[in-house]
Formats: structure tokens, C-alpha cells, sequence
């Protein structure tokens, strides 16, 4: 089966003049007009017909099958369970797919009308349906097993729903996943799986995803390096560091080649546990066999040293920003100055600002907020003083972070009505000088 030809892919299903035989769209509460027979629209029992159990993942015991097994005793108790099933089956409702949809409530309705107009018949009957339900429904599996018996849906109408669940965001994409997962009209690929365990991810379900995964290998899926990827990824945005690191070492092992991706996610998951130097000696590993981590996982390495005051870690990691090719912006640079300045070297973080402005990167109110603040904690008000008269020199306007934290200052220091007179004496065309004037004011 080549796999580029049925990957999941939500964004790009395209619907086919062939795939639906309706003539037009059906009112809502309403079956479509198909050629497809149906001989019944009352299915009695549909949950014991159309069987929808609460983990779909967990294969059958087969115990028969095996050495020492129950066969005979299953059997026996499948034939005393049957007059019972029997009875419950005669008392359970009866499933009507004319029932959806004909109440629906004002979001409903609006959910309805914001459905693809390129959606086939068959598509749009369902999904105007599903929009009835909520998750955990039992519903949902017996409406998708009748529109599956009903309408003989291929591989693109299912990924028309899909694409069209996922399109208004609604909570019920997984289920209709893992229910589509489980249809022989689906055509199911490893990649489908991935999309699954990805949404799992997402929602923090790592039992339902861990599910799948075992699910995926039970059908003979290979477990290639995306879905490995998709796993360890999983387990770091998690915190699960043990389980992460089991799935990079299990990459290895396999011999399936590490991607930035693979490397960006086990770095993460060593950040997140408070393991920064582990993280770097991946990142000098990936630099080794020029490999380059996106920038947010630099910038989550660079931020970690920075709240941790390690101004020498935070400027390593700085200095890789740039041998990988990423030109640093105000947010990287304001995280290297706010290193210095928690770690009390003052005299670097201001060397950082001047660096900024010659680099033509003009330094944001937070990197002068952060100097100022280092400079008050040593009381040094003069050095403040000259380090933001050299900046509005070099035509850097003090906004209003570091105005009021100057004016804090002051009042602090009994010397408002000082600087009050100073600002009056300073001529008109001072560009910071009405920005500290109200941020005195107000204090």
C-alpha cells in the first residue's frame, strides 16, 4: 500500500462527483435520497447489533485458541447468556436515524449551516447528525455503524468528515477517529494512527493514546520514526521523562534516523525535568551532525537559564542562537540581559543593550525596565541616570515600564519635586521627558 496515497490528511480530502450517488441535500431530520437500499430505518437493539464497547483497543481473549484454555466454558456461559440478551434486546430502544437532527438548538442549527456546501450528501447527512451529540454519547457509534451499513462510505468521505470535524473544532474528532480506525471502508495507515495519538497528546489522554499505539502495532503497522516521534513528544509535554527517553533510546536502537524533531522533543522533555546541561549536550550533539533545533527550543533552554540567574549558560546557549543561523530578537536578547541582571552583573547586561542598538536591534522597554531594576537594587541612581541619557542619545525613547519604575524610584527617595523642577528646566524637544513628567505625576 503506498502510504502517500492514504495518509490522513484532514486539510487536503477533496469530495469526488463519484463518491456520492444523492441528488441533493437532504432537510435536516431527513435521510437523503441515495441509491443505496435501505431496507430499515429502525434498527431495535443497535447496541448489541452494532457493537460499541468502551475501549474498542483491547483485543478479544482468545483463550480458546491457547494451550489449557476455557473454550468450553465460554461456550457454556455464551449459551446461558443468550435467553438474557435476548431479553434485554427485546427491552432495549429502538435506533432511529430520522430522530437526529430534527431538534436542534440554536448552535446546532448554526454549526449546520456553517458545513461545507462542497460536503457530498452522504457526508453532509451524517455530520448533520453528529452535530447532535456530545462526547461520551453512546450514540455516536451505533448513528456511524447505521451510516456506514446505509451509505457504504469510501476512504474520502471518511476524511471529508473528518476534515470537516476538525474544521469546527469539535470535541467528538478522536471518537469518530477511533471509530473510523476500526472500519474496513476507512483503509486505516500508520499515519491515520499518528493523527489519533497526536489528538490524544493534545488532551493529555496518554492512556488512550498509549491505546492506539498498541492497537496500531496489533494490526501489523510498522512503528516508524514519526510515530516514535509522535510518542516521545507526547510523553514530554507530559513531563514523562522516563517514557521519553525509552522511545529516543528505542529510535536508536531501531536505526531510524533522528530528525530535528526527535531531538527537539527529548531536549524539551530534559528541560521540563530541570536537566539543562543534558539538554545541551544534545543540542551540541545535533550541532555535531549539523542538525539545528527550531528556535523555540533554544529560546525554552535560553529562558530556563535566564530565570535561573545563570548568566554563563544563558550566554552558551546566546551564542548558539546564532551559530545556527537565527537572528536574535528582542524577547532572546531581553532574556540574556535579565541573566546578567539577576546574577548582579550589571556592567554585562548593559554591554547586551549597547550590542542591541549596534546590531540595529532597538532595545524594548523590558530590557531597560531590567537594567533599571538592577541598578536600584545596588542603589546606583547616577549610573541609571547616565545609562538612560546615553540612550536617549542614541534615539531610544523610554516608554512606560521603566518611566514608572524610575518614578517608583524617586518617590522612594524623597526627590520627586526635584525631578519635577529638573524636567521643566530640560528643553522642549526632550523626547522621554513627557513620559517620565506623567509617570512622576501619577505617583
Amino acid at each position: 500500500m503506498d502510504g502517500s496515497d492514504h495518509t490522513l490528511s484532514l486539510d487536503s480530502a477533496a469530495p469526488s462527483s463519484s463518491s456520492s450517488s444523492c441528488t441533493s441535500s437532504p432537510a435536516v431530520g431527513a435521510v437523503p435520497s441515495c441509491s443505496t437500499p435501505m431496507s430499515s430505518l429502525a434498527i431495535p437493539a443497535l447496541r448489541s447489533v452494532c457493537t460499541t464497547t468502551t475501549n474498542p483497543w483491547k483485543p478479544v481473549c482468545q483463550c480458546a485458541c491457547m494451550p489449557g484454555g476455557h473454550g468450553r466454558e465460554l461456550s457454556a456461559l455464551g449459551a446461558e447468556a443468550e435467553p438474557g440478551q435476548a431479553a434485554v434486546s427485546e427491552a432495549a430502544p429502538r435506533f432511529r436515524w430520522d430522530t437526529f437532527g430534527s431538534d436542534l438548538s440554536a448552535s446546532q442549527e448554526q454549526a449546520v449551516r456553517c458545513l461545507s456546501p462542497k460536503l457530498p450528501n452522504r457526508c453532509k447527512a451524517l455530520m448533520t447528525r453528529v452535530v447532535c451529540l456530545s462526547p461520551g454519547d453512546d450514540n455516536l457509534g451505533a448513528l456511524l455503524a447505521y451510516w456506514v451499513k446505509a451509505m457504504k462510505p469510501r476512504r474520502a468521505d471518511w476524511l471529508l468528515v473528518l476534515k470537516e470535524l476538525k474544521a469546527m473544532e469539535s470535541p467528538l474528532l478522536a471518537e469518530v477517529l477511533e471509530h473510523a480506525l476500526l472500519e474496513d471502508s476507512f483503509e486505516a495507515n500508520v499515519r491515520d494512527y499518528t493523527k489519533l495519538i497526536h489528538i490524544y497528546g493534545k488532551q493529555k489522554l496518554l492512556q488512550k493514546a498509549e491505546d492506539a499505539f498498541h492497537a496500531m502495532k496489533g494490526k501489523g503497522f510498522p512503528c516508524d520514526q514519526v510515530m516514535l516521534t509522535a510518542m516521545m513528544d507526547m510523553y514530554s509535554k507530559a513531563g514523562d521523562l522516563t517514557s521519553a527517553k525509552e522511545i529516543f533510546e528505542e529510535i536508536i536502537l531501531l536505526g531510524l534516523p533522528l530528525d530535528k524533531r526527535a531531538y527537539g522533543s527529548m531536549i524539551m522533555a530534559y528541560i521540563r525535568a530541570d536537566m539543562f546541561h543534558k539538554a545541551e549536550e544534545l543540542l551540541k550533539e545535533m550541532e555535531d551532525q549539523q542538525i539545528f533545533a527550531g528556535k523555540e527550543v533554544y529560546k525554552a533552554l535560553l529562558r530556563a537559564y535566564s530565570y535561573k540567574g545563570d548568566s554563563d549558560g544563558a550566554q552558551r546557549i546566546f551564542d548558539a542562537i546564532q551559530f545556527a543561523g537565527i537572528v536574535p530578537d528582542t524577547r532572546l536578547c531581553a532574556l540574556l540581559v535579565n541573566a546578567y541582571c539577576l546574577s548582579n552583573q550589571i556592567d554585562e547586561a548593559v554591554c547586551v543593550v549597547r550590542n542591541m542598538r549596534s546590531a540595529g536591534v532597538k532595545p524594548c522597554d523590558k530590557c531597560v525596565a531590567l537594567v533599571l531594576g538592577a541598578y536600584e537594587k545596588v542603589n546606583m541612581l547616577e549610573t541609571a541616570l547616565v545609562f538612560l541619557t546615553e540612550l536617549e542619545e542614541n534615539g531610544v525613547e523610554i516608554g512606560v515600564e521603566p518611566s514608572q519604575l524610575l518614578a517608583a524610584w524617586f518617590r522612594r527617595l524623597g526627590v520627586v519635586h526635584e525631578v519635577e523642577q529638573v524636567l521643566k528646566e530640560l528643553p522642549e524637544g526632550t523626547k522621554n521627558k513627557q513620559t517620565i513628567a506623567v509617570s512622576v505625576e501619577q505617583r
